[in-house]
């Protein structure tokens, strides 16, 4: 009987010349668990917290007001994270009027909206950390190199901690909006592949610290701090004036991954997006020749979402703690005794840990800084001094890691 194994070292390999080289057409996917995966400047976790986090914060401060309405909707619906919740509560504020469902109206239900934003922009209004920051050594690796094509970064978050690190670095970058005092979005240049390849795109996918509605129902980008266009998109009824930004870039994600010989790799997103899932389905079914390497922090039999994915789609892959499944086939992970090179040995601890303590082996790449740390050392030559690196267990999907080891 035969056993397979996927050797880390040889993929690892790949990994690494394709992002050194600058020439490859080469996306970014980050959800939740990158900030849940990161510190503060004084070493409390997570910067900001996941999904799941973020959902118990927001209904603690809004269950005296609303506690009828919060159980009501939990008894209607399947799942409890704050945007399936916020989705309803929008919902419901469109198309009830003076109707009282559990006892609000569609007045009620739009305040309990604009309070439910307004914590959220409260939790995810926060800054990069003062010294090590894997956003800023993602962008320091985006900067590093020539290239041929613009980084394209797709984010389920609401932050603006990747804007920070772009304008920390000085780098240019592209969100989709144009404009100064009320910049709007343009749906055409998103699809226009003409930008400067020094230029980063910034897809927000589920919308953004500073955007709000105007007069007119388009969404704007204000440039302040408040929050009161987040959404899940595909929950809402809107116009199509309201809909184009969140239209127009999720389409963005699909045509990305439609053009020949593109490389989509993922940190801190666990697939349960179904919206988001099924247009990365559908463009990797249209084109074979497109990728996604999908680095999740937890083992692989509690990353269902992207393991099903794996499954559908050969060029789709996942690199999780113990097992990955690449072109079709699942397998745990086994590196060879000996190093590919001379020099391989601590470019191999970069993403794979020895446990001190005895137990398995991990592959630690599903960890943001672990992560981030191996984009930004991909131009060094050969070897560079370990460094140990803090990350806390999270129980979300999303969430980034346990204890690691990783490089400087």
């Amino acid at each position: 009987m035969s056993i397979n194994f996927h050797n880390p070292d040889q993929y690892m390999a790949s990994l690494r010349t394709i992002i050194a080289q600058g020439r490859k057409r080469v996306g970014i996917l980050i959800g939740a668990g990158a900030p849940a995966g990161m510190a503060n400047d004084d070493g409390t976790r997570p910067l900001i917290p996941a999904v799941a986090g973020l959902t118990t914060q927001i209904l603690t401060v809004l269950e005296p007001t609303y506690k009828i309405q919060i159980e009501g909707l939990k008894a209607d619906a399947a799942k409890h994270d704050i945007e399936t919740l916020l989705s309803r509560i929008r919902s419901l504020s469109n198309v009830i009027g003076k109707t009282q469902v559990h006892g609000l109206d569609g007045d009620g239900y739009r305040k309990m909206a604009e309070a439910i934003c307004g914590e959220i922009g409260k939790i995810v209004n926060v800054r990069l950390p003062t010294n090590f920051s894997p956003y800023s050594e993602l962008v320091s690796w985006i900067t590093g190199a020539s290239r041929s094509h613009p980084v394209e970064i797709f984010t389920t978050n609401y932050d603006l901690l990747f804007e920070e690190a772009f304008e920390r670095a000085q780098a240019p970058y592209f969100d989709g909006f144009t404009g100064s005092r009320e910049a709007f979005f343009d749906p055409a240049s998103v699809s226009d592949e003409r930008l400067a390849p020094r230029w980063s795109k910034l897809w927000k996918l589920h919308g953004s610290l500073g955007w709000k509605a105007n007069d007119h129902g388009e969404v704007v980008r204000t440039g302040q701090t408040d929050a009161t266009h987040l959404i899940f998109p595909e929950h809402l009824k809107y116009d199509q004036t309201q809909k184009a930004p969140y239209a127009a870039l999720l389409d963005r994600l699909r045509s990305f991954l439609a053009t020949e010989d593109t490389l989509l790799v993922s940190i801190g997103f666990s697939f349960a997006d179904a919206h988001i899932s099924a247009r990365i389905g559908e463009a990797l079914a249209v084109n074979p020749a497109s990728s996604v390497f999908a680095f999740q922090f937890q083992t692989l039999d509690k990353e269902q979402c992207a393991v099903e994915l794996a499954k559908r789609r050969s060029n789709f892959s996942v690199y999780a703690r113990d097992q990955a499944v690449i072109n079709g086939v699942t397998a745990k992970w086994a590196p060879p005794l000996e190093f590919p090179t001379k020099d391989w040995e601590p470019i191999r601890h970069s993403y794979w840990r020895e446990s001190p303590g005895g137990g398995p082996p991990e592959f630690q790449l599903g960890a943001i800084e672990a992560f981030a740390r191996f984009f930004a050392n991909a131009r060094a030559p050969q070897a560079f001094a370990p460094v140990s690196v803090q990350v806390p267990v999270d129980t979300a999907p999303e969430a980034a890691a346990s204890t690691v080891e990783t490089t400087k």
